[in-house]
């Protein structure tokens, strides 16, 4: 049963790829969503059997790797934290699919969307099912591999194309970051199997490592490398370019990679490695910083960005920024409750925001939208209840996630952990801001869409509208049924030995009131200004913008780090690469090697061409000299004997 929730999504995508020409559109659209059904089936059965019902695995289906000292099994490890994901991986991505088959039946290559759907859903089901770190590692990149294909689908267009470069080198930097950490954790333990590098986690604690002449913290530095990998594929700050380009995929691609699987696979990985993380506070430190930092940071973004899927995307970098902070101060099971609480309502929005752009022909700008409500009533409802969610207004999910995590930053007790809480109530009112602007600029006011837009809004068949039903129902219901065996009096049994949940997750049931109160507060305060802004004076934004120029556009602008890394990296490196193409391979090696040999050779030909005159007399003198010379030779060397 393990296997084939694994491995089903694999075969519809070679079935649908290599097949697609037997197959046809219908054909490969049957095979996925089948395969992807099955499989969500398959692990909603394996969540209550493993999860619920307290029966965590280990499913060894062959020997991978035995050279020396380094052994280990490709093997399923079915665990609580396994089993949550694999709901969320295989759940989400079943609603993509089937959204899928509506949003995509224009285009001329469905076959194979579908099969790249299906194959980066494989990839991450061998992440979080893996068993050891190379296993983990081969999902890892397998997902980067996959996304770099879904996000430049459409390669006929330029901007997907840098898009999926982009996203694709800078997740190489934070892999390489994950690399050193498994090639440093199999230094220090002698293995990457998972169970025992935690069983004997405890007495390397307090091992150090010299390196260039400097002894360090070994479960610090190991720690750092593994989270910048992290960094990387969960677009924290720093590494979180690549995420707001991403949307030139299609919107299922950005439901997928955005909600529920690539962006959360860092997340998940912290949360696996728990067992080593808690043993470094620096790490922790910086986790706990990073996220926070990149929680206020993306939301700032979101409240000044004009393109529908890049607000919900910034959204996302925001929301994973809680996760993080939430696994730094040690609650790592309030962190992966929000990764699954977010999944549904992110998705929802996603989902939601491509049945829109569906209606509006092809419209991304919020600017260019406006009082189509009426005409899209389902997509409009639909909408706020991915907004209040992520909101975090009860009684939907993201208040019992998100609000939780909030509490455990001040429940932490500490300095990073006060600086995460404020950063994070702070974040909130944001999001609420950002999300009412978002619903009052594409649904309300007067239409600022042409005429000939305008009368083509419709709402979107029930293919696409199925699949928003259902996520919207998570949204509803998934944080009140989930929040007592994830973060409330059952967790410890719900969670057993999967994380490493630290005592603050128990102190965050006592704070003060006014620390439970204080999120409400400041969402009410951020739907409030939303609405005066966009609603009651929608002139007022236009005249902040214009009083206050710098702000705007250093916020419009990303903070600059575009611009900064062009800067700093691209441009210096297409300098470098100009200097050696042009200097180094142009004019040294090929113009002392092959162009150079080559120059001598037609200078010669052309000088010796000049005495082929076609003159008696010239070819003559020419054999006069010529013996005169040999003449001359034969004298001299015989003259030496």
């Amino acid at each position: 049963m393990y296997a084939a929730i694994v491995f089903l999504p694999l075969l519809g995508a070679l079935i649908a790829g290599f097949g697609r020409h037997a197959l046809g559109d219908k054909g490969s659209q049957w095979v996925t969503c089948t395969g992807l059904g099955i499989a969500a089936l398959l692990s909603w059965y394996a969540f209550f059997e493993v999860a619920v019902g307290g029966n965590p695995t280990t499913v060894t289906l062959f020997t991978w790797v035995a050279s020396g000292d380094l052994h280990f099994d490709w093997a399923l490890k079915i665990d609580t934290l396994t089993a949550v994901m694999l709901i969320v991986v295989t759940t989400i991505s079943f609603m993509v699919h089937i959204y899928s088959v509506g949003y995509m039946h224009h285009d001329p290559s469905i076959p194979r969307f579908m099969a790249y759907l299906s194959l980066f859903t494989f990839a991450m089901l061998m992440l979080v099912t893996a068993d050891n770190l190379v296993q983990m590692f081969f999902g890892w990149e397998g997902v980067g591999l996959a996304s770099y294909l879904l996000i430049g689908f459409w390669y006929e267009k330029p901007s997907a194309n840098a898009a999926a470069i982009k996203a694709f080198v800078v997740n190489r930097v934070g892999d390489f970051g994950f690399s050193l950490g498994i090639f440093g954790v199999f230094v220090v333990f002698g293995t990457v199997g998972l169970d025992a590098i935690f069983a004997a986690a405890p007495q390397y604690a307090d091992t150090t490592k010299t390196f260039f002449g400097v002894e360090w913290h070994a479960m610090t530095i190991l720690c750092v490398l593994l989270f910048v990998g992290a960094m990387g594929k969960s677009a924290q700050l720093g590494l979180h370019t690549w995420l707001p380009d991403a949307m030139e995929g299609p919107t299922p691609v950005s439901a997928l990679i955005h909600a529920a699987t690539m962006v959360t696979a860092g997340v998940f990985m912290v949360a696996r490695l728990s067992p080593l993380f808690v043993l470094s506070d620096t790490a922790m430190a910086i986790v706990t910083i990073v996220g926070a930092s990149t929680a206020f940071f993306a939301a700032t973004i979101g409240c000044v960005q004009n393109d529908i899927k890049r607000v919900i995307a910034y959204s996302t970098c925001s929301q994973l920024g809680y996760m993080f902070f939430a696994l730094g101060v040690g609650a790592f099971g309030t962190g992966v409750f929000h990764l699954m609480t977010h999944a549904f309502f992110k998705a929802l929005l996603f989902l939601g925001a491509g049945s829109v752009i569906h209606a509006m022909s092809d419209e991304q700008d919020m600017r260019r939208m406006g009082g189509i409500w009426k005409m899209v009533p389902w997509t409009y409802g639909f909408m706020w209840i991915g907004s209040w969610a992520l909101m975090g207004l009860p009684p939907f999910s993201g208040y019992f996630s998100k609000d939780m995590i909030l509490e455990v930053a001040y429940a932490a007790d500490s300095g990073v952990g006060q600086y995460a809480f404020w950063l994070g109530v702070a974040a909130a009112s944001l999001t609420a801001f950002y999300s009412t602007r978002l619903l009052l600029m594409t649904f309300h006011g007067t239409p600022r869409a042409d005429d000939h837009v305008m009368g083509h809004v419709h709402e979107s068949p029930w293919i696409m509208l199925a699949p928003l039903v259902v996520l919207a129902l998570g949204a509803m219901i998934a944080g009140g049924l989930g929040a007592n065996l994830f973060i409330g009096e059952g967790r410890e049994q719900f969670w057993g030995e999967a994380v490493k949940d630290m005592a603050v997750t128990e102190h965050a049931h006592h704070v003060p009131g006014w620390v439970k109160l204080l999120p409400l507060v400041v969402t009410a305060a951020g739907i409030f200004l939303g609405w005066v802004f966009y609603a009651a004076k929608p002139k007022w934004p236009v005249r902040l913008a214009e009083a206050q120029p710098g702000i705007y556009k250093f916020l419009l602008n990303k903070w600059y780090f575009d611009e900064l890394y062009d800067r700093i990296f691209i441009k210096p490196a297409f300098a470098l690469g100009r200097a050696f193409w042009k200097g180094g391979d142009g004019a040294l090696i090929d113009g002392i090697g092959p162009d150079g040999i080559a120059s001598v050779t037609r200078s010669m030909a052309a000088r010796f061409g000049k005495m082929q005159s076609g003159f008696l007399y010239h070819y003559a003198f020419a054999m006069i000299i010529g013996v005169a010379g040999i003449v001359t030779w034969f004298m001299v060397t015989s003259a030496g004997h």
